[in-house]
């Protein structure tokens, strides 16, 4: 077990210590030249390196769109796509997105659909437990 000597006093001093040295060597860069703060830039300015955007659909997601004969067109798939992506940037968690006369339900920090199901099918129109819409 590895333990700290007692020559600090308090978790400051520790602080000081090990999280205020020189800028050059927190600078650090991976074996591809590209440091670790122009990454966190690069992703926070939404310049994001290629990676699978595709949504994922829950099991309840999939045995809903079989059971209601349910099936989207690749035009219908970018848009439901689309939709996620601007909830996303709202700071949407729970999103419903009406794409035609389709309703999803999306976890947008999982990317997964939760439920899906014809508008014409919703007698209610009332959907819970989300916290925005999105309208494609």
């Amino acid at each position: 077990m590895n333990q700290i000597g007692n020559s600090f006093t308090s978790i400051e001093q520790v602080a000081n210590q090990y999280l205020t040295q020189d800028d050059k060597k927190t600078q650090r860069q991976n074996s591809t030249g590209v440091s670790f703060e122009d990454v966190l830039r690069q992703q926070l300015a939404g310049n994001r390196i290629e990676t699978d955007s595709t949504l994922k659909f829950s099991k309840h997601a999939n045995m809903r769109l079989e059971q209601r004969e349910i099936s989207l067109s690749t035009d219908q798939s970018q848009r439901l796509e689309a939709g996620v992506q601007k909830a996303s940037e709202k700071g949407i968690k729970e999103s419903l997105v009406i794409v035609d006369s389709l309703a999803f339900i999306v976890n947008v920090p999982n990317q997964t659909v939760v439920t899906a199901m014809d508008q014409t099918e919703s007698m209610d129109k009332v959907f819970t437990n989300i916290d925005g819409a999105v309208i494609i």
